[in-house]
């Protein structure tokens, strides 16, 4: 019987040290980004199990930790400020690809501290590459993953296509005294209002569209096209209803021949026309009697541009920056979901592993079937909550210093059945 206690305090003894061991590695790890804290699980130890028949009421022999858990709650999320920084708020994990500790394959890790390395792919501090769904170019993305690659090359001009513009034309506005092309008069005395815009070559040089706005009747205007302070002669008309509303628009093109240059057709968009009597549509002219004024003015072209960095948004969705202001998609980053966290095998480096217990991974993206959401500029620090790791420290060495005190106790009684003897 003693022997059997001092079996059992010695098995007490190991339990607590493993147990201790997880709350040091709790304990090391609180500022580790992404990292998850664990538990021990204890269970108890019986030399016969009342399943294979034996009484209820033979003493146990002693315990072992049956499991160490991982626990994935949220860890906070803090502010860092530098843009290739991403966490996850929600579940998932992020999808890096690379070799570690010889064994090459994609990998899982809630630290999102990513860079840029020297050939533009955006990797974690171990040079794992991180995995996304490569653009398409036109607001799609591929249906596979592959390593996430800036583009750090320029981007190549786009000519002006498209302009538009929003404003209102003062309904109580007067016919001009000099007519259109007047060689006599300047441009601003010949209309009533007038807008200005920049505009984008082939080559990507800038020039400047005016479009002069002349009232020729109630309701009726005129807009006339100069571009770099030359006459175009392109000219059209807008009209309005009672109530303001854009009812007619003829002519919405401007030609110009740049030199060096191809040739320019700018479609210009100041809305949608709608019948006599309907209310103005959103974005469109208007004709009321307030001051002539311009709400909002685009146009699609731009000029060559140097990359600059990137940016994430909520989506995951990796964007590329250049200097010209220009912001063109690169991928979206993958984010893995597994049916069981707790079955992931440990790979270190704050890495994750699939396994049979925690199933495959099922790939998507942020925000989506469960998904967390993205926060760019932010980490998610370590789950490890101090004050609970102290007092557990606490209660395993008061268990420890209990299983010693068996061990003693059942080696005095075991010496007083020897001293019987003598």
């Amino acid at each position: 019987m003693d022997l059997r206690a001092m079996n059992s305090g010695v098995s007490g003894l190991l339990a607590e040290q493993q147990a201790l061991g997880v709350v040091g590695d709790n304990i090391a790890n609180v500022n580790t980004v992404g990292f998850k804290a664990q538990r021990a699980i204890f269970e108890d130890v019986l030399g016969h199990s009342i399943l294979a028949g034996t009484s209820s009421a033979l003493p146990g022999s002693g315990v072992a930790i049956g499991d160490i858990q991982q626990q994935f709650t949220q860890g906070s999320l803090n502010s860092t400020g530098i843009s290739t920084d991403v966490a996850l708020s929600g579940d998932g994990f992020f999808v890096v690809n690379g070799a570690v500790d010889g064994i090459s394959g994609n990998f899982y890790t809630r630290a999102g501290q990513f860079n840029l390395d020297k050939d533009g792919y955006l990797v974690n501090p171990n040079a794992l590459k991180a995995q996304g769904y490569a653009s398409n170019g036109d607001g799609t993305f591929s249906a596979t993953t592959s390593a996430i690659q800036a583009p750090t090359s320029s981007i190549e001009p786009r000519a002006t296509t498209a302009a538009a513009v929003t404003a209102n034309l003062d309904a109580n506005a007067t016919v001009p005294v000099n007519a259109w092309a007047d060689p006599a008069s300047s441009f601003s005395s010949q209309a009533n209002f007038s807008s200005t815009m920049t505009v984008f070559d082939s080559l990507g040089n800038s020039h400047t569209l005016d479009l002069y706005f002349r009232n020729t009747a109630a309701g009726a205007w005129d807009w006339h096209a100069v571009m770099d302070g030359a006459d175009t002669t392109q000219t059209g008309n807008l009209t309005f209803g009672t109530n303001g509303a854009l009812t007619a628009i003829t002519g919405n093109t401007v030609s110009f021949a740049p030199p060096n240059a191809d040739p320019m057709a700018i479609t210009l968009n100041f809305g949608t026309a709608g019948a006599a009597g309907d209310p103005p549509v959103a974005g469109s002219m208007t004709g009321f009697a307030s001051a002539s004024n311009v709400s909002s003015q685009s146009q699609d072209g731009y000029t060559s541009g140097d990359f600059s960095g990137i940016s994430i948004d909520g989506q995951g969705v990796v964007m590329g920056l250049y200097t010209n202001g220009q912001k063109l998609a690169i991928s979206q980053l993958a984010v893995a979901k597994f049916r069981s966290n707790d079955g992931l095998g440990r790979a270190g480096q704050t890495l994750w592993i699939d396994t049979r217990e925690s199933g495959p991974a099922a790939m998507g993206t942020a925000a989506s079937g469960g998904r967390g959401s993205v926060s760019s500029g932010t980490v998610e620090s370590s789950n490890v909550d101090l004050a609970s790791e102290f007092v557990s420290m606490i209660q395993h060495q008061r268990s420890f210093s209990a299983n010693s005190k068996t061990i003693t106790t059942a080696d005095e009684m075991l010496q007083e059945l020897i001293n019987i003897k003598r």
